[in-house]
């Protein structure tokens, strides 16, 4: 069996067209429509789908490379593509489970459907764990949602919003609901997306105001707080490591470049390239050194979620921390990136410069510093007394 090859679907002519692309979409800040239609094409949006569902089958360990490349190209792009995979790839991990709640997910990502990411809130430190979004049961077993999504990535362009909200009113309350509603008058998404970097995202803020989930579309019921149901496992597992793989693609662009620079750039006072300069080397070598460890840890731990390994009590400090290594080592190697290029890397038409900007974003997603050492300081030391 032959080993799996990102550019099999992420061709070079492709990937460069993206790349030609990305500057004119974060000085417009507008969403990247033509990457979209070009991915759609390419059976992007249906990578994790099994190919019995018209999809091309590939694994979770296989996208993360996927998602690498593409983010070397266009970082937004990948980010926001991102949040539509978290979701095809939670219904693979759920059915690899004998779960099959998340069937029409699948058959609507074959189909051409863009789903997209409503978990984020102002404040809500719980993330998966709670919710101030009012999830109100319906007597036909739709739900009713009404509150505030923030960080909604795709939001021009999502057919389908993967949501949660807190059920406080059922006989069992206080339920968290997992669910899908579509777009129609009662979801209002803002047009607010004016950022530092990720412009291309347009990850908007979005209002419910009483969105509706059929009941067909009301995938969970779990009890709030850490729970250990399939779709929690799901979502945090699948979102924690291609959005590791993002920033671990930016990194590898971002160390290219310092190559490409130093390898141009010459001293006027030896008359040598700076890939000669023995500062430069080591901080090249620095920035290779910490990139290295990434692509293994990803396509380790995600095999690990394929397979199904027991880590028990450790899987989440795992996946905190290959987030949290990606995100701060990516930032690490652009900050060194643009010394090595110098000050020429300061210009906004710099590619450097964007891609300082972009990877800026990557504290702010979950698991943040804070959250990633309370996770992995709880794993090996067990929780704080109370």
């Amino acid at each position: 069996m032959s080993a799996f090859d990102p550019r099999d679907i992420l061709t070079d002519e492709l990937v460069e067209r993206i790349r030609s692309r990305a500057a004119a979409v974060d000085a417009g800040n507008v969403f990247p429509d033509e990457d979209l239609a070009e991915l759609r094409d390419a059976g992007y949006l249906r990578a994790l789908v099994p190919s019995d569902r018209g999809g091309l089958g590939l694994s979770l360990a296989e996208v993360s490379l996927l998602q690498q490349r593409l983010a070397e190209a266009a970082p937004a792009t990948a980010l926001a593509i991102n949040m539509h995979l978290v979701w095809t790839g939670v219904a693979k991990v759920m059915q690899d489970r004998g779960i099959d709640d998340l069937r029409f997910v699948q058959e609507g990502a074959a189909a051409g459907e863009v789903f997209a990411f409503g978990i984020s809130e102002a404040g809500n430190d719980l993330v998966l764990f709670g919710s101030d979004t009012e999830a109100v049961p319906q007597p036909d077993g739709s739900y009713a949602f009404s509150g505030t999504k923030i960080f909604t990535s795709l939001g021009p362009v999502w057919t389908q919003l993967g949501l949660h909200g807190l059920d406080t009113t059922s006989p069992d309350a206080p339920q968290m609901v997992y669910a899908f509603v579509g777009r129609d008058e009662r979801v209002v998404t803002r047009d607010d997306w004016d950022t530092l970097g990720m412009r291309g995202t347009q990850s908007r803020t979005t209002e419910l105001h009483g969105a509706i989930a059929p009941a067909d579309r009301v995938v969970r019921r779990v009890a709030p707080g850490p729970n250990p149901d399939p779709i929690v496992f799901g979502i945090f597992s699948v979102f924690e490591i291609l959005l590791a793989s993002v920033y671990t693609g930016i990194a590898r662009r971002a160390l290219d470049l310092a190559v490409e620079t130093a390898q141009k750039r010459r001293s006027k006072k030896t008359g040598r390239s700076y890939a000669q300069d023995p500062d430069i080397r080591w901080r090249i070598a620095e920035m290779a050194l910490a990139y290295d460890a990434l692509p293994p840890q990803l396509a380790a731990i995600a095999g690990d979620v394929v397979h199904r390994a027991d880590h028990g009590a450790r899987w989440f400090s795992l996946l905190s921390g290959i987030k949290h290594r990606a995100t701060a080592t990516a930032k690490r190697i652009v900050d060194d990136a643009m010394l090595v290029a110098g000050g020429s890397s300061y210009f906004a038409s710099n590619e450097l410069s964007r891609l300082y900007r972009d990877v800026l974003a990557g504290a702010f997603h979950p698991s943040d510093p804070e959250s990633a050492h309370a996770t992995v300081a709880s794993a090996w030391l067990g929780p704080i007394e109370q």
